[in-house]
């Protein structure tokens, strides 16, 4: 019999259920986080295990996927807490250039070319996760106006990216699907941006004249300090710039151009 301290609206786990017992902790303390019952304190270990009636290891579990999805903090030593979400959401280059798209007055959409879940050694490794662990795939061709912009590629470990399978990402945005389905919010990142050739099939997928270069803008995305987004994404280089003001450089900011016509006209003698 779990023992619920003062004002604590638990739901006691169901030991019949077939849903685990960390996943039933999980999913109530989650509810109780929302209600704002942890607004000035969050319980110890202890008082999880005293409250649910489970076994520490099952607390621990729940803190865990608790962690990994943002929502707590907690590390060895240390009491758990409320994870600070006054941090905001960071947002690099690619992505001010899709809200400068709409903010233009431009339409924006995407071609899903692929959306499912797949192993990949070298991202895996990259995401600093065994080489055979699942991972959530999204390739789209990213629209401005139904003329190609951009080819945009990510991957995100299943454990945490799983939902985002039954989202439509014609029109939506990644991080806000990934924040509505998954209740994560990355908190920080590294992004390079280098000018490169496109491949043939990127040339003839965007439309890239030839002789044109683009640029390759690769992103890892982190959440509170672990990597969990590997994004690699092509940008047709005669219709994106990237500016910096040296007073603000934390903000920088870009321009999406017209499409520029391969041959342009000669001028009348």
């Amino acid at each position: 019999m779990s023992v619920s301290s003062p004002g604590a609206s638990i739901v006691p786990v169901d030991r019949h259920s077939s849903e685990p017992l960390w996943a039933q902790v999980q999913s109530d303390i989650e509810r109780r986080l929302h209600t704002g019952e942890f607004h000035h304190s969050f319980p110890g270990e202890m008082a999880l295990v005293d409250q649910y009636g489970v076994s520490r290891h099952t607390v621990r579990k729940a803190l865990r996927r608790l962690r990994e999805s943002g929502m707590v903090e907690a590390s060895r030593g240390r009491s758990p807490k409320v994870a600070d979400n006054e941090i905001a959401q960071p947002q690099g280059a690619l992505y001010s250039l899709f809200a400068s798209v709409e903010s233009a007055g431009h339409q924006q959409r995407s071609i899903v070319r692929a959306l499912d879940t797949r192993a990949d050694g070298t991202v895996a490794t990259r995401l600093g996760l065994e080489e055979s662990t699942p991972l959530i795939y999204l390739e789209r061709i990213r629209l401005s106006d139904d003329e190609p912009l951009a080819m945009d590629r990510v991957w995100l470990p299943a454990r945490i990216a799983a939902p985002l399978l039954d989202a439509d990402f014609a029109q939506t945005s990644l991080y806000a699907e990934l924040d509505t389905r998954c209740d994560v919010r990355l908190t920080g990142g590294r992004e390079q941006v280098r000018a490169v050739m496109p491949t043939p099939a990127e040339r003839l997928l965007l439309e890239i004249p030839d002789g044109v270069a683009a640029l390759a803008i690769e992103r890892t995305g982190e959440l509170r300090g672990r990597p969990v987004e590997w994004r690699q994404t092509v940008v047709r280089g005669d219709r994106f710039s990237l500016v910096t003001d040296v007073s603000r450089p934390d903000q920088p900011s870009v321009t999406v151009f017209n499409r520029v016509p391969a041959h342009p006209p000669k001028e009348a003698s």
